[in-house]
């Protein structure tokens, strides 16, 4: 078939790497292809102490190099390229790329959701050095600390919570009077001690080598403030890389796409792993998981679809 490969990878963070091994290990030809460095957005991140087999955790960079080698040992190879286009309903799959076009008989889709930022000054600087997107993976960093989250939703809410069992003080801030979470958080978050600011917003973060406060500004008076904390972390939602997939691939009303625990899209020979996925729960490990579950079914698909 040309010379298309049994399966294109896009994106080389856990889903698409650990779906690159299995696939790999399977005798199936096998090609990642990688907008910038190994890992995904786990490159960016400090310390992985959530993964198991890490007792001392593990810098996110290179855990990302590590999965990259092992799906190499088995044949999967990798490619830096920025794909800019794709056409998922031709046989075989068609990727167009800053590298040239590449072919695939089943692809899986591995390009993840980016964290949406608050955009003020101090907060580029100071991510991974006071300023977090996830409560679940860096919450246990700042126990016993004072610690502020950003946000008015469900995840914002969750993470209020995860944080008052750990971490000291915790104001949730909040740009209007009332929250979009549910309503039958209120009471938890009080019973929780989470004290919630309400119709404030950040203005900017304080801090050269680590974050050590917020200014804070009230929009119904306009009086500034400042809060001294040593974390502070962001859930204002965030943004899945799916932009190129619309019109092909079957998404949620966020941008998600859709495809249940066998990671199939309501496309055939495509695949869905990680955070790119509708999913209740978005870490290192359950993109992971994705990823090998993919790969079993890419083998039925292909077992069945012989050209």
């Amino acid at each position: 078939m040309n010379n298309a490969v049994d399966v294109l990878v896009l994106g080389g963070g856990p889903g698409g790497y650990t779906a690159a091994l299995y696939a790999a290990r399977a005798g199936l030809s096998v090609l990642v292809l990688e907008r910038l460095s190994a890992g995904g957005q786990m490159a960016t991140t400090g310390t992985v102490e959530n993964y198991p087999g890490f007792e001392d955790g593990v810098d996110g960079f290179e855990l990302g190099e590590k999965m990259q080698r092992q799906a190499q040992r088995f044949g999967a190879r990798t490619v830096l390229a920025e794909v800019r286009e794709v056409a998922l309903t031709e046989s075989p799959k068609r990727v167009e790329t800053d590298r040239g076009t590449f072919l695939g008989r089943t692809v899986v889709v591995a390009t993840g959701a980016e964290a949406r930022e608050l955009g003020v000054p101090g907060e580029a600087a100071l991510r991974g050095r006071g300023v977090s997107y996830c409560a679940t993976c860096d919450g246990m960093l700042y126990r016993g600390r004072e610690v502020a989250i950003v946000g008015g939703g469900n995840t914002a809410v969750g993470d209020a919570l995860t944080l008052a069992r750990l971490a000291g003080r915790v104001p949730l801030i909040h740009r209007r009077d009332a929250l979009r979470a549910s309503a039958v958080y209120l009471d938890k978050l009080r019973e929780n001690g989470v004290n919630i600011v309400w119709n404030t917003e950040v203005k900017a973060l304080q801090g050269d080598d680590r974050l050590t406060g917020l200014v804070l500004r009230n929009k119904v008076t306009g009086e500034e403030s400042t809060l001294p904390v040593d974390g502070l972390f962001v859930a204002v939602g965030r943004r899945p890389e799916t932009a190129l997939f619309r019109g092909q691939l079957e998404t949620d009303e966020a941008g998600y796409l859709i495809a249940d625990e066998t990671t199939r899209t309501s496309l055939p020979g495509v695949y869905a792993v990680g955070d790119v996925r509708r999913k209740p729960v978005r870490q290192i490990l359950t993109a992971a998981a994705d990823g090998a579950v993919a790969a079993h079914y890419i083998e039925e698909y292909l077992a069945g679809n012989r050209a």
